[in-house]
């Protein structure tokens, strides 16, 4: 279990962001109702932006940055990961013209869990916490950054530094 914050009042999740070794497995829903495994990107780098809601401007932030700053890497992936339904996330990034980043739900998973992340106390239980996990083609995680602070933004550089160590 983690402690981090929303506006200063302490928060807890489910468990701790995998550090390293290989990247537990997840199935998602994309945006056509389709569901998603860590498999379909076998062989790629991936990002995994996971946060609160797009109907959050520090989500919506990052979803928007990752899309412009990540998107002329060779062999990776940005998945947006948040518990949005995929109508909510297909509208966003239809609406932003986000065409580099891949939305996906949790709404039906136990994503959260997997990866420890799930907010377990507080008015916002049971959403993801502002994460980003580095994911290399391997499928190991190189990367990981849980936000103490849900209304901080992640660490954009060190993601992108792991990316290309």
């Amino acid at each position: 279990m983690a402690t981090i914050t929303l506006e200063g009042n302490p928060i807890e999740t489910a468990g701790t962001l995998p550090t390293s070794g290989k990247a537990p497995d997840f199935t998602l829903v994309g945006t056509d109702m389709s569901e998603k495994s860590l498999a379909d990107f076998a062989g790629k780098n991936l990002v995994l932006n996971i946060f609160v809601s797009i109907d959050t401007g520090i989500c919506a932030d990052s979803t928007t940055r990752f899309n412009a700053e990540l998107n002329n890497l060779e062999n990776t992936e940005v998945l947006c990961i948040s518990k949005d339904l995929p109508f909510a996330l297909g509208r966003f990034c239809s609406a932003e013209g986000l065409e580099h980043v891949t939305p996906l739900s949790a709404f039906r998973s136990d994503f959260g869990q997997a990866y420890g992340n799930e907010i377990t106390s507080g008015p916002i239980r049971g959403l993801l916490s502002r994460s980003i996990v580095v994911i290399n083609p391997e499928g190991e995680v190189i990367y990981s950054e849980q936000v103490p602070e849900i209304v901080q933004e992640p660490n954009f550089d060190a993601a992108l530094a792991a990316l290309k160590a």
